[in-house]
């Protein structure tokens, strides 16, 4: 009989190693359930021989192993995701709804990732371990659920479930995204229109008004020593500035002290503080809320939650509220005290734990949150757009009067 060996949480969440003697890895993890734990890594263990033979015949295989498959575009993700739920869903054994599902892919990193995939599952390693080997294709979420539904023998469930996770949060940040374009092109075309009135129309007064020979204007003389820095070295710097600050964020993250700074800067922002922080919240609910539907255990589910939350103000709190559910507390009361979500938000799970169907209510909560996120994305950008025209307006009427103003005076001189 084969010996396998899995790794599990026991009642208090601690990790737990062992060995179990099975036919199947399904009557392993039962084994294994029926002990106590929660199992959340199976593997049959290979014998001498068969540890010859691999090492005989698929040193090519081990190299294969080793390639790791890039991030895999969300939406198309998603959508494998959908597909391979309907087809084990219709009774197709999973390497046969793989093979068919790569087939269907062009070629890029998803169809390399669903043969490297594939050809694991072949050898004999389970779906979870073989996706767990391309963590960038695959996050620890992905997974997890897909482990979750192995060992629970709903695997099926758990995609579609996944499946819906997926396109809640891409069609939530596709909402963003989308809005955020609109502003985004009209600040890029009217940074270059000034900096093309600045560089070459501005000079051409400036030849102009000294032929003139007469002092300018206050405010035409700053326009013009603008204009000049602009030709150089202003524009470099403006081109520059983005880039550079983009790389100095970059480098901020690396650190996590860095990445805690910046994310609470963020948090303080008016308005923009506001959607991000909803936008943390739907989206741990949604992570949460998805894992224990799958039957996660709930101090695994946070650790993951924790490790995808995207903010580091959120999962430092994600921690002390694990920390706190070890130790004996409800969920509700360290999430009160780490103070990241609202007090109605801390009372619907409370009533979800009471009740049994947290999971139920934390979807809910995200989907209020979702809702919530895209009327105020829709209301900060009803608010850019009169403050763009009177930002515009306001750089415009102040070139256009500079450049009067000389002409003026000109005037008023011959006119005495």
């Amino acid at each position: 009989m084969p010996t396998y060996q899995y790794e599990a949480l026991n009642t208090v969440g601690q990790t737990v190693k062992g060995q179990v003697d099975a036919v199947t890895s399904e009557e392993a993890a039962a084994k294994v359930r029926a002990m106590g734990n929660f199992p959340t890594k199976i593997k049959e263990r290979a014998s001498r021989r068969r540890k010859g033979e691999e090492g005989a015949g698929a040193g090519g295989g081990r190299r294969q192993q080793l390639r790791k498959v890039g991030a895999i575009p969300s939406k198309m993700l998603t959508q494998f995701t959908r597909q391979l739920s309907t087809l084990i869903d219709a009774g197709l054994p999973i390497l046969r709804s793989l093979r068919i599902l790569e087939q269907q892919q062009k070629p890029g990193p998803l169809r390399l990732a669903i043969r490297m995939v594939a050809e694991d599952v072949e050898s004999g390693v389970t779906l979870s371990d073989a996706m767990g080997r391309h963590d960038k294709a695959f996050n620890a979420l992905y997974t997890n659920m897909i482990r979750a539904g192995e060992l629970g023998g709903v695997l099926d469930v758990i995609l579609e479930r996944l499946a819906d996770f997926l396109e809640k949060s891409q069609a939530l940040r596709r909402k963003i995204i989308g809005a955020m374009i609109y502003p985004s092109a009209v600040i890029f075309f009217a940074v270059v229109i000034v900096m093309g009135i600045m560089i070459w129309v501005i000079p051409a007064f400036e030849k102009i008004f000294s032929d003139m020979g007469s002092k300018l204007p206050p405010l035409t003389q700053m326009l013009m020593d603008v204009s000049r820095w602009m030709k150089y070295p202003g524009w470099i710097i403006i081109v520059a500035s983005p880039i550079g600050a983009l790389l100095l964020l970059k480098l901020i993250r690396m650190s996590p002290n860095g990445r805690l700074m910046l994310d609470r800067i963020k948090l303080m922002i008016p308005v923009l503080g506001r959607i991000v922080s909803k936008t943390g919240v739907e989206r741990f609910c949604r992570t949460l809320g998805t894992l224990l539907s799958a039957g996660v255990p709930i101090l695994e589910a946070l650790s993951i939650t924790r490790e995808t939350a995207g903010n580091e103000v959120f999962a430092r709190a994600l921690r002390n509220v694990r920390d706190g559910i070890r130790e004996g507390e409800s969920f509700a009361e360290p999430l009160r005290q780490a103070r990241i979500v609202e007090p109605m938000v801390v009372n619907m799970i409370d009533v979800g734990e009471e009740t049994g169907e947290l999971d139920k209510m934390l979807e809910k909560v995200a989907d209020n949150y979702a809702e919530e996120v895209s009327v105020l994305v829709s209301s900060m950008i009803s608010l850019l757009e009169p403050v763009m025209v009177i930002v515009l307006g306001g750089i415009v009427g102040t070139i256009v009067v500079a450049l009067f103003m000389p002409m003026i005076k000109l005037l008023q001189v011959m006119q005495h």
